[in-house]
């Protein structure tokens, strides 16, 4: 959980919350066509109850945020360069919606999957 302290009193922002900005931004990568859980368990689960959440998890230290995604990338597609892109948005959104900095966004390429094509 972060906190910011300010004039009028304190405002706190749930690991959740971050998880969400961070889900989103993952999704809107190019090249990025899910996001996934870290175990099956952890799978069957969310596949139960649709998680906005599914496959970030956030960890706050002393004020530090590091961020897990766990993602689906596309057949085809250069995966370094889309898990570049992927820790380069989530770092963008979280920084510019929270003002804060985030120390890490380790990104974990879960499966590949190939497009419908018609």
């Amino acid at each position: 959980m972060t906190t910011d302290r300010t004039p009028v009193g304190r405002i706190t922002i749930s690991p959740r919350a971050i998880a969400t900005i961070a889900s989103r931004a993952a999704l809107g990568t190019y090249g990025v066509v899910g996001m996934s859980s870290r175990s099956l368990a952890d799978g069957i689960a969310q596949l139960l109850v649709r998680d906005p959440h599914r496959g970030i998890e956030v960890h706050t230290d002393g004020g530090e945020i590091r961020i897990d995604a766990y993602v689906i990338v596309e057949y085809g597609t250069r995966i370094s360069a889309v898990a570049a892109s992927v820790a380069n948005s989530i770092r963008y959104q979280v920084e510019h919606m929270l003002a804060t900095p985030v120390a890490a966004v380790n990104v974990h390429v879960q499966d590949l999957r190939v497009s419908n094509v018609d």
